[in-house]
């Protein structure tokens, strides 16, 4: 029996709804910059329609998009790692958003924490190591933390660190605190995890690194990115 359309239940056209869950999430814009966009392309949604669109279906786009990545990801970037830990704060108080990243950019795993102590890096690990396996090698800053959790699960040897080696991680932060700054921080750590991890799936798949590609390269793979965004949930 075949799974029933998630937009089943909706006057909207699926086109519309992912087109405006790609452009909130994927760009740093307002939910009300959202809406201004679209009536511009003729559109009529209220930001309030926006908002319950990205909250109701960014989280069945972005296990799509996981699904069909994972499997390539676990044995394309088991090679190097990138670890690193953000300040986010939730209602003035401070929390750890934990981030993987692998040798190409590829945001692997997030996971948010009050604190950023063993505990909660090797729960990161482990979490990390179940869905991709385990890494040749793992580049960290010198949080002691990390390294009493990877001595914990025997790959201490397989960690470096160093001043400018996990560039990749920090770089790979930029785009989520321009989004942050959009959201006008954020209110519950519940919120928190759930944007991120359909923030960082959406990245995934529109990751060009188009410093690296050629014009006509980069084209071609912006052009299947959006047209694996248009297929998904489709039935």
């Amino acid at each position: 029996m075949a799974n029933k359309s998630p937009f089943r239940y909706f006057r909207t056209f699926p086109e519309v709804i992912r087109l405006t869950v790609m452009v909130y999430i994927r760009f740093p814009l307002s939910l009300r910059n959202v809406e201004d966009l679209l009536h511009e392309r003729g559109i009529d949604v209220s930001y309030e329609s926006v908002r319950f669109w990205w909250q109701r279906f960014g989280p069945k786009f972005a296990s799509e998009i996981r699904k069909k990545r994972t499997q390539i990801m676990r044995h394309h970037s088991n090679w190097k790692w990138h670890l690193d830990e953000m300040f986010v704060k939730i209602n003035g108080e401070r929390h750890y958003l934990w981030r993987a990243v692998d040798h190409e950019g590829e945001v692997l795993e997030r996971y948010v924490t009050k604190k950023r102590d063993k505990k909660a890096a090797l729960k990161f690990l482990k979490k990390s190591m179940r869905s991709y396996g385990r890494p040749e090698v793992i580049v960290t800053d010198k949080l002691r933390s990390y390294g009493a959790a990877l001595k914990d699960i025997g790959s201490a040897d397989r960690q470096e660190s160093g001043r400018w080696e996990n560039n990749r991680a920090e770089n790979s932060h930029l785009p989520f605190r321009r989004r942050e700054r959009a959201m006008q921080r954020f209110r519950r750590l519940r919120s928190l995890q759930k944007f991120a991890s359909v923030h960082a799936s959406v990245l995934n798949l529109f990751n060009s690194e188009r410093s690296h590609y050629s014009r006509p390269n980069f084209k071609l793979n912006r052009a299947a990115a959006l047209a694996e965004w248009r297929g998904l949930c489709v039935e």
